[in-house]
């Protein structure tokens, strides 16, 4: 069985997964509760499912970009059930795991992630063999003044409130820009869950013991946003 765990935002998720598919998952808006809810709802989890933590044979968790405290608080359970277990753990960034949940769209993708003070996290990907593959840097952009490319038609899906979608869908070329709905783009540990089961299943190397979190820094005042 294998754990997923993802606190990279104020959405936090958890999930169970084996050979069957996804056995648990849960979802909630953590807002900055993290320590305090994580490891309460991963025991309720464990119960509901009839799950021994001995039953656990590996762990995935996502490594950002995301909140500096809320990618530590995750990270740091995972390495602490690990050590204990010694379970190898599965890696995943954050932007991967929404772009994957979004399936290939037959065109390029831009999955986004939400941050603080109006700011949003993008990167652009494409799909080979079913799994998403990220093209060009991840950056920080301001939400209010972000243009995606519109010189062919593109998926944009994660963190995207109402009001950036019906600014995108209304620049100039918006009719090439597809958004994807809002409950469509939670961000759910059972995508993170099954692409780590698919690496580990292909005998990619689980993460080293030095696992840290991406984080991102805010470009220069001035820089352009690329």
């Amino acid at each position: 069985m294998l754990l997923a765990i993802d606190t990279a935002t104020r959405w936090a998720s958890l999930a169970l997964y084996d050979e069957a598919g996804i056995a648990a998952e849960y979802s909630w808006r953590c807002s900055a509760q993290h320590t305090r809810q994580v490891l309460p709802a991963i025991d309720h989890m464990l119960r509901a499912t009839q799950t021994s933590v001995s039953d656990i044979s590996a762990l995935a968790v996502a490594q950002g970009p995301g909140s500096f405290t809320g990618l530590r608080i995750g990270l740091s359970i995972a390495k602490g059930l690990s050590l204990a277990r010694d379970l190898p753990i599965v890696a995943i960034p954050t932007l991967d795991i929404t772009a994957y949940a979004a399936g290939d769209p037959g065109c390029p993708l831009i999955a986004v992630l939400e941050m603080r003070r109006g700011r949003i996290v993008t990167a652009q990907y494409r799909f080979e063999e079913g799994e998403p593959v990220v093209e060009g840097e991840v950056v920080i952009r301001q939400a209010g003044t972000w243009q995606p490319p519109t010189d062919e038609p593109i998926l944009v899906t994660g963190e995207i409130s109402s009001e950036l979608a019906r600014r995108l869908l209304q620049l100039p070329g918006g009719e090439q820009i597809a958004v994807a709905s809002q409950a469509t783009t939670v961000r759910r540990a059972g995508f993170l869950a099954e692409l780590a089961w698919l690496r580990l299943e292909r005998g990619e190397p689980p993460a080293a013991d030095e696992l840290a979190p991406i984080y991102l820094q805010q470009p220069a005042a001035g820089a352009p946003e690329g």
